[in-house]
Formats: C-alpha cells, structure tokens, sequence
C-alpha cells in the first residue's frame, strides 16, 4: 500500500487553513453580534427588563412593589402619588439626575439609608447602569 502523495498532503493542508479559516470568522463573527446586542439601542431595555421590571414599571401610574419609573430622569424622590414609600426616600432631597440614578443604582444604601429596594444588592457594572439609565431618560 503506498502513502499520501504530494497532491493529498497539499489537500489536507488545504482543508485544514479553510477549516481553520472558516472557523475564525464565524467566531469573529458571532462576537460582533453579541458586541452589537450589547451595544444597541435595546441594550438598555434588555438590562432594565433583568434588573428592574420584576419591580417597576414604565407605565404612568403603575406601580408595583416599586413605583413607576415613567419620567423618573429629573423627578424628586418619594414623589409618586398614591405609592408607600419607605420614609428614607419619602424625605430624601434628591432629584434623580443622571448622577444621583448612577449611584443609587450602584449602592442604593449609600444614597438613602433606610430604602425598602431590599434586596437589590447594587449593580457594579458602570457601562450597564448608563445604558439603563439612557433607556429611562427616554422615558419621559
């Protein structure tokens, strides 16, 4: 029985770079989805609806376990009608500004000791709570 030739060699080495070449750029390719998901403008709905919407609603007057979140970006804390808030944010002097939403988002026990979001730890991710708190803004 005789061995490879020089032509089947030559083949296999063929197969093997556009094998390995196939599977390069779908790799790259399934990233760049996944990179274009987490990027796009429903980023933030996808991040609110796992974070947030066990709790809040985006509909005016609806509240929940928590109240709507329908125009928040640029409302006084503890100032919808009709929800019990806990007394830490019933007298808290904040607006929920960008700024104050990114770090009560964070920490929320650092802004208002005393909240009743228990027991939403904090989220630590700085590009997911931007995202959120774009989508909300939208929301006005």
């Amino acid at each position: 029985m005789l061995g490879p030739t020089q032509d089947d060699q030559f083949r296999s080495k063929s197969t093997m770079r556009l094998v390995g070449t196939s599977a390069v750029l779908l790799v790259t390719a399934i990233a760049s989805t996944v990179q274009a998901q987490d990027s796009g403008p429903d980023a933030g709905q996808v991040l609110f609806n796992n974070a947030c919407r066990t709790c809040h609603s985006l509909n005016q007057g609806d509240n929940r376990l928590g109240p709507h979140l329908y125009g928040v970006v640029g409302r006084k804390a503890g100032s919808v009608e009709g929800y019990g808030y806990s007394s830490a944010l019933k007298g808290a002097d904040l607006t929920w500004d960008t700024a104050t939403l990114d770090r009560f988002i964070t920490a929320p026990d650092s802004v208002a000791p005393g909240h009743n979001m228990k027991p939403y730890p904090g989220m630590t991710s700085a590009e997911d709570r931007a995202k959120i708190i774009a989508f909300l803004e939208a929301r006005r």
